[in-house]
């Protein structure tokens, strides 16, 4: 692979979203890591400059290190698609369904795939009537979460009823429609995928244990509190078992490049649940996507460097095939 034939890289990162913090630290890291492999990579934070520069400046591709709204929702990709910049990740429409986890859940319920059983709430049912009608058919405990928002932000777990009204009250700060989830009690674990169509594989599981089962946003990013595992020390069969129902969930939302998805093993059964896909997972010192890939025995200049391989168009055949 020589570097040299991807010409001038754009890593994007910063941007305008809530993740922004996270988003600047993934992309300092590619950075850093293209530029050891003699990659021809610059920084570019959409926030600060505008996108046309990317295309009068010459950037031949862009491998996405932003995370959220307006990086990993398509409209990011929609811009480089009109420019005919190559990309990392998903395309258009997987990316904003991805990013839509109520859209997600759907997607993955009609195609058979578990995930745990939902309500969304709008902000007409946000009063006391609404939030016991919404007790009522999922129980607790359950989680609520803005659906277009990653990192943990706005997520509550609400295990009394007296705890709803505050919950909603802080995903609303994000977004009027939320998604209420029935609380998969057991082991949270994340698998990564990378490859385009037929070519995708799964990487290790990586297995989460947080303190009090909180994987929340300072605990993700910024303590040491959190202990993974990978290998993970599952059974082969439950690991084999999450690897292909990740698999399927990211062909199923049409994603290529590289994801992640997390999983909750239900401790009483043992059943895997699908979460979410992260379309553009984390590449912080803190991420989980680095340190599967290690344990397949791949550094993380070497990810980055495949990553930045698979970067494509929609428009381009390239990542067309049946999966």
């Amino acid at each position: 692979m020589n570097a040299h034939n991807f010409g001038k890289v754009a890593v994007l990162m910063g941007g305008a979203s809530a993740e922004r913090e996270i988003s600047l630290l993934s992309g300092s890291g590619v950075l850093q890591a293209l530029r050891s492999k003699g990659v021809d990579a610059h920084a570019f934070d959409p926030a600060e400059r505008e996108l046309s520069a990317l295309k009068t400046e010459g950037f031949a591709r862009c491998f996405i290190a932003l995370h959220g709204r307006f990086g990993e929702d398509g409209t990011i990709q929609g811009a480089l698609e009109l420019m005919g910049i190559p990309y990392t990740g998903s395309g258009v429409m997987a990316s904003s369904l991805a990013m839509d986890k109520t859209m997600t859940k759907r997607l993955w319920a009609a195609e058979g795939l578990p995930t745990p059983r939902y309500c969304t709430l709008g902000p007409d049912q946000h009063d006391d009537i609404g939030l016991q009608q919404l007790i009522a058919s999922l129980g607790l405990p359950l989680i609520v979460k803005p659906p277009h928002e990653g990192s943990s932000i706005g997520i509550s777990k609400v295990t009394q009823a007296d705890q709803m009204a505050a919950a909603v009250a802080l995903g609303a700060q994000y977004e009027p429609e939320l998604l209420c989830e029935e609380f998969i009690v057991g082991e949270e674990v994340t698998c990564p995928v990378i490859g385009i169509g037929a070519d995708a594989r799964t990487l290790p599981v990586v297995r989460i244990q947080a303190p009090d089962g909180a994987y929340d946003y300072q605990n993700k990013y910024f303590t040491d509190a959190v202990s993974y595992l990978c290998p993970s020390g599952l059974p082969a069969a439950e690991e084999a078992e999450i690897a292909r129902i990740v698999l399927a969930a990211f062909r199923s939302l049409g994603c290529r490049g590289w994801g992640r998805a997390d999983v909750m093993i239900r401790a009483s059964d043992r059943k895997p649940f699908l979460l979410e896909m992260n379309t553009s997972p984390g590449m912080t010192g803190h991420s989980l996507v680095p340190m599967s890939a290690r344990a397949a025995g791949t550094s993380y200049e070497d990810l980055c460097l495949q990553i930045l391989a698979l970067a494509t168009l929609d428009s381009s055949p390239r990542h067309r095939s049946t999966p």
